[in-house]
């Protein structure tokens, strides 16, 4: 995650975030449940499975809880976003989890600048993809960001 050695609290919530909405995407479990696993049991965990035991947690839990509330305008949202040739249902479950995540700050956290939150999305993107995924997620929050937030685009 950017520059730093360790990721500041935020980056440490918004990445587990993004684990949760993966898992929430399974269908198993409700985000609640999946809030409370990370919160209780999966705090310190170390790899890409658990959470920071510094993260933020507030943050990490209305990202997850209002990603999952807002899922359908979400997913609306990012899909008026992609290109003509790309659909939702072609995107990695993965790649859903990082755009629903920023797509809900971007629309709903007018507290987070819109240029940090597409990067943090894109940094996390590149903790998991090498290739042409961080790209993807940058040009689709841009456009998101462009048509929500046109205001902070103007200089």
């Amino acid at each position: 995650m950017s520059q730093q050695a360790t990721p500041s609290r935020r980056q440490a919530a918004r990445l587990a975030a993004v684990q949760a909405l993966y898992q929430w995407q399974e269908g198993a479990h409700g985000a609640g449940e999946i809030v409370e696993q990370f919160l209780k049991v999966r705090t310190g965990e170390a790899g890409e499975g658990g959470m920071r035991r510094d993260a933020d947690r507030p943050l990490f839990k209305d990202v997850v809880e209002g990603t999952v509330a807002n899922k359908d305008a979400l997913e609306q949202t990012v899909s008026a976003a992609l290109s003509k040739d790309w659909t939702w249902a072609r995107i990695d479950r993965l790649v859903r989890a990082i755009l629903l995540a920023g797509a809900y700050e971007l629309v709903h956290r007018k507290d987070v600048p819109l240029r940090v939150a597409i990067n943090e999305y894109v940094e996390i993107a590149h903790a998991f993809y090498d290739q042409g995924e961080p790209s993807f997620v940058n040009s689709v929050l841009d456009r998101v960001g462009r048509d929500v937030r046109p205001a902070e685009l103007v200089r």
